[in-house]
């Protein structure tokens, strides 16, 4: 009997153990457009079981790909409104809420590598600049992870500033398309699916479509045969973003997790991408007979002064946009990008 008993008592106090971790596990539901197969979802992935791992069971993660919950654009607000914990999306969805959101998302023609990008956040005041804005929705900058600067794709040699001349390409709508008119380029705003169509037929010259690796998973190089590389114009900047509310209801230990496993989702993503481009350009001249165009300083200089003369204006549209303007240029001179 009185093995039988402790027996009892252990299952008992094991039960009581198990209830209690169970208790203090949170949930976070988070929705990124990044499909699982990407090199960006395959980081996100990491992210997910790293975070579960150094938190020792008391986050877990729901993560749902491919914006499989809500359209895209409408994760930061389901997040806001509680119909999930978290957007891991890009805050270029948010411009029509504030143009400030361009310059977390995208800081065209800003920074010439990743790191750059990076170092505003961390050394730069990026981070409260960046909670100064989302606070006001609702909502917590946790932290971004981007793989690099993207490729320029064209039908027709792409060698500098004057070879934007009448180019007419593939363009997102916003910020790009107002910098590339500036420089005599026609930019053509429509939707990704219709790129090859679009190339095919000559309706475009080129596009602004991904990475260098990215264009070669797509296929565009089958049919463009020109692309800058390395990238100048443009590195899109994926964030994490949390409930406010559900973010001060995690513990010290659990934010700081957070913030760790976004800092090395991060790395991870700019080794992936490095080393995926690396390979592109070793085999992209000799298997799909394409060249590659690496600017001259003086002409990425040229496009930074015009991409710094169109965040102007857009530094006019709202005070918090001014605030970011005027932290990226300070920053950008800082670390010596000026010109």
């Amino acid at each position: 009997m009185k093995l039988v008993s402790t027996l009892s008592a252990a299952v008992a106090a094991t039960a009581l153990i198990a209830g209690a971790a169970s208790a203090q596990t949170t949930t976070l539901r988070i929705q990124t457009h990044q499909a699982p197969e990407s090199a960006s979802g395959k980081e996100v992935k990491r992210f997910v079981e790293q975070v579960e791992t150094m938190s020792g069971g008391s986050l877990d993660i729901e993560m749902f790909y491919s914006s499989s919950i809500v359209a895209s654009a409408e994760t930061f607000d389901a997040a806001a409104n509680g119909i999930l914990d978290c957007d891991m999306t890009n805050g270029s969805y948010q411009t029509g809420k504030d143009a400030a959101f361009q310059f977390v998302a995208d800081v065209m023609g800003g920074y010439d590598e990743p790191l750059q990008m990076l170092a505003w956040i961390q050394h730069g005041g990026g981070r409260q600049a960046i909670n100064d804005l989302y606070n006001d929705y609702g909502m917590q900058f946790v932290g971004a992870y981007l793989g690099g600067a993207e490729s320029l794709n064209s039908t027709r040699p792409l060698d500098g500033i004057e070879d934007l001349k009448d180019f007419k390409f593939r363009s997102p709508p916003g910020m790009e398309s107002e910098i590339f008119a500036e420089l005599g380029a026609t930019p053509i705003v429509m939707d990704f699916t219709e790129i090859f169509t679009a190339l095919e037929t000559g309706i475009i010259d080129g596009a602004d479509a991904s990475t260098l690796a990215n264009n070669v998973g797509l296929g565009i190089y089958d049919i463009a045969k020109h692309t800058t590389y390395p990238g100048f114009h443009s590195m899109a900047t994926d964030h994490l973003a949390c409930n406010k509310t559900v973010w001060d209801g995690l513990t010290d230990a659990q934010k700081e997790i957070l913030k760790t496993a976004m800092d090395s989702t991060a790395l991870r993503l700019m080794m992936r991408v490095l080393v995926e481009n690396g390979e592109a350009v070793a085999t992209l001249p000799k298997e799909k007979g394409v060249t590659l165009y690496d600017w001259s300083q003086e002409d990425r200089n040229a496009f930074r002064e015009a991409a710094v003369a169109t965040w102007d204006r857009w530094a006019e549209k709202s005070p918090a946009a001014a605030k970011l303007v005027e932290s990226h240029k300070a920053f950008i001179d800082r670390i010596g990008l000026g010109g």
